[in-house]
């Protein structure tokens, strides 16, 4: 009986500072899924904008009072998170919208899904467990706190949570069978 091969993102580095990543194919679910968050995420950003130029803008997310993306965007939370201003102030460059985070966030799903490596399978990891800390936090304030419901926020938080599913998939790597079962 043969042992097998080690997996391709455990093998050591053939260059100094490439770190033994390869690149690679993203996979069909996590580009789905990175696009969408992203799209989504620039929709934000241009609500945002819109309400901010104009008061009376509507969203196409905005189906009622209790239904509104834009005045969940534009509410304290929708910058920062609600915790930036509090902790470093309004003019600190972590004081960005929500929708900025996103953009950033699904970016670099995608690319550290481009790599073959375990240090990036950890980080895909990691920033998913942010995600969906800050998904979990997003969602308490917006249903307990704006008391509103937002088709954007909470596509992004099952998107966040597909991500996170598919980085703990990833990180486990490949599972061996068994033979003779």
């Amino acid at each position: 009986m043969s042992c097998p091969a080690p997996a391709p993102w455990l093998a050591s580095p053939t260059r100094p500072g490439d770190m033994g990543a390869t690149w690679r194919g993203p996979g069909w679910a996590r580009l789905a899924l990175c696009l969408a968050g992203l799209v989504l995420s620039l929709y934000a950003m241009h609500v945002k904008a819109a309400r901010a130029r104009d008061r009376d803008y509507r969203a196409l997310c905005d189906v009622g009072t209790a239904i509104s993306c834009s005045r969940v965007f534009s509410s304290r939370w929708g910058q920062g998170f609600g915790l930036v201003e509090p902790l470093l102030g309004r003019d600190s460059v972590f004081n960005q919208s929500n929708s900025i985070f996103g953009c950033i966030f699904y970016t670099l799903q995608l690319l550290l899904g481009c790599l073959r490596a375990r240090w990036a399978s950890v980080l895909l990891v990691l920033s998913s467990l942010v995600s969906l800390a800050g998904s979990v936090y997003l969602a308490w304030i917006l249903f307990f706190v704006l008391y509103d419901f937002c088709f954007v926020c909470i596509t992004t938080y099952a998107i966040n949570v597909g991500l996170m599913m598919l980085s703990f998939r990833e990180v486990r790597g490949p599972q061996s069978k068994v033979k003779g079962h």
